[in-house]
C-alpha cells in the first residue's frame, strides 16, 4: 500500500510538472541571455509555496462574500488573489539578485514563479482523479486532464504573469514600479477572469471558446517579449 501510494505521488508530480517545463522551455528561449537554472528552480519554489497562502485567503474571501463561485464578483476576486500573490512570489524571490539585471528577466521570472503555482494546482487535480490508485484505467483520464491543462490553466497562469512582469520590467526601468505593476495586475486579472467566465460558459458544449482566447493573449505577450528582447540592463541601483 505504501509502495502504491508512493508511485502514484511521483506519477501525478511527473504529470503536474511536464506542462510546465514544456511551456517555460518555450517561453524562456526568448530570453537571449538564459537565467541561471538554480535561481529559475529558486522562483519556481516560490510559486510553490505561495500556493498555500492563495488558497488560504481565497477561502477567507469566499466567506466574506459569501457567493457562488460563478457569480463575477466571485470569479474576478478569486483571479485578482493569484495574480497578485505569483507577482509577489517572484518579485520577493529575485528583485534583488544582481542576476535580475535585464528587462525581460522580469518577465522569464514571473513565468516561473507562476508555473510553480500552477504545478501545485496540476498535481492535487490529477491526485483527486477517482480511482487514482488504479493507474492503468485511469491514465487516459491523466492524460486528458494533463492535456487540458496544458493548453488551458497552465497557460493561463504562464500569460497573465508574463504580462505582470512586462510592466515589473517598464516600471523598474523608470525606477516606478507601483503603478505600472498595478496596472499589470488589473490586465492579468481581467484575462484570468475572462478566461474562467468562458471555462464556465463552455465547459460542457466547447472548450475551444477559452483555447482561442488564450492564443490572441499569447500573441500580445509574444509582442511584449519582443519589445523586451534587446532592452539594455536595468539601472544598478535596485528599485525593485
Amino acid at each position: 500500500m505504501v509502495i502504491t501510494t508512493i508511485f502514484i505521488i511521483v506519477i501525478a508530480l511527473i504529470a503536474a510538472l511536464i506542462p510546465a517545463i514544456i511551456w517555460f522551455i518555450l517561453f524562456s528561449r526568448k530570453d537571449i541571455h538564459p537565467e541561471p537554472r538554480r535561481l529559475l528552480v529558486y522562483t519556481f519554489n516560490f510559486g510553490v509555496m505561495i500556493s498555500l497562502a492563495v488558497l488560504i485567503f481565497q477561502v477567507f474571501y469566499q466567506n466574506i462574500i459569501d457567493m457562488p463561485t460563478k457569480s463575477l464578483i466571485s470569479i474576478v476576486g478569486l483571479a485578482l488573489i493569484e495574480e497578485v500573490l505569483k507577482f509577489l512570489s517572484a518579485f520577493w524571490a529575485i528583485h534583488k539578485n544582481p542576476e535580475f539585471d535585464e528587462p525581460i528577466d522580469a518577465m522569464i521570472y514571473a513565468m516561473a514563479a507562476a508555473l510553480g503555482f500552477a504545478t501545485v494546482e496540476n498535481f492535487f487535480i490529477i491526485l483527486n482523479i477517482p480511482n487514482i490508485t488504479e493507474f492503468i484505467t485511469v491514465s487516459p483520464v491523466i492524460f486528458k486532464i494533463v492535456s487540458l491543462r496544458f493548453i488551458g490553466a497552465t497557460l493561463l497562469h504562464v500569460l497573465a504573469s508574463a504580462i505582470v512582469g512586462f510592466f515589473w520590467a517598464y516600471g523598474r526601468k523608470k525606477n516606478k514600479i507601483v503603478k505600472p505593476i498595478i496596472i499589470g495586475l488589473i490586465i492579468a486579472t481581467a484575462v484570468h477572469s475572462i478566461f474562467n467566465l468562458l471555462i464556465y460558459e463552455f465547459q460542457n458544449t466547447n472548450l475551444w471558446y477559452p483555447a482561442l482566447f488564450l492564443v490572441i493573449v499569447v500573441f500580445f505577450v509574444l509582442i511584449d517579449f519582443k519589445k523586451l528582447k534587446y532592452e539594455k540592463n536595468f539601472n544598478k541601483k535596485p528599485c525593485g
